[in-house]
């Protein structure tokens, strides 16, 4: 399982030549995407961005209805490179009832798109329990790429006071490790979910919550998140850590809008 997870991606097509990536057109006024990379052999389609880069940011986008009223809207999030450069969009797929009776809780299906507008990885979180009472229905989200192809799984692992993760290959092998703190929230500081090996004694990488100042912490669900990989790691386990970030998202920081709700109600 060690080895599975760093099998480095070749570059370029057989035979050794190198070749450049296509530049995409400028958009006036509209992000400014990564550049399309050249199709490689033996990787999903459109996970090719991924052998080019070592860090991923995620940003919520602020949903204004959600913060006037507190009702829980579809998220949305931009994915990008070091350089700010897009790589994917992301957009939750589930319905309004589902999203205001179960909270962060719900189950969710999200939709990672490229920059040529193709579904490349699709996300499933079922419902599930997320006590350390009920250690027998604990979180699990399923990650394919392309969707119908399942590549990995996130699996909530049974700890008295940390959150523990373990990241799955399509054959439910166990490929690495994601140890949370024990306290999940903090002031003015990133919130860090260290990846490791599954012995637990080597990093691998890192996904942090992002500190986003006290007004956007206070009153919104928006959360902003870094995601560090080997840049050799395999693909398919970097977009599982993809995947493992929403769920942490979900399951930790996702309850600005719920508590909003609460209020109201109360």
């Amino acid at each position: 399982a060690g080895n599975y997870a760093f099998q480095t991606q070749p570059m370029g097509f057989p035979g050794g030549h190198a070749v450049p990536p296509i530049q995409n057109p400028p958009i006036m006024g509209g992000p400014v995407w990564m550049p399309v990379p050249p199709s490689i052999p033996n990787c999903p389609p459109g996970l090719e961005y991924l052998t080019q880069i070592d860090q991923i940011l995620i940003h919520q986008e602020i949903e204004l209805l959600e913060i006037l009223t507190g009702f829980e809207t579809s998220n949305k999030y931009e994915l990008k490179n070091a350089l700010g450069q897009r790589v994917y969009f992301a957009a939750e797929d589930t319905d309004c009832l589902t999203r205001n009776c179960c909270g962060s809780a719900r189950p969710f299906t999200i939709r990672i798109i490229d920059n040529l507008g193709h579904e490349v990885i699709t996300l499933q979180r079922p419902l599930r329990c997320s006590s350390c009472c009920c250690p027998c229905c604990l979180q699990e989200l399923e990650v394919q790429a392309p969707p119908g192809t399942t590549v990995g799984y996130v699996v909530q692992n049974w700890h008295a006071c940390l959150p523990k993760f373990t990241i799955q290959d399509e054959k439910r092998m166990d490929v690495l490790k994601i140890i949370g703190p024990c306290v999940v929230c903090s002031c003015c500081e990133d919130v860090n979910f260290e990846v490791k090996s599954l012995d637990e004694t080597a990093a691998v990488g890192r996904i942090s919550k992002q500190w986003t100042g006290l007004v956007k912490e206070a009153f919104t669900d928006a959360d902003n998140f870094g995601i560090t990989f080997p840049m050799d790691l395999d693909v398919k386990m970097k977009a599982v850590m993809i995947g493992a970030c929403f769920l942490i998202d979900f399951m930790f920081f996702e309850h600005g809008s719920d508590k909003q709700q609460r209020a109201g109600v109360w």
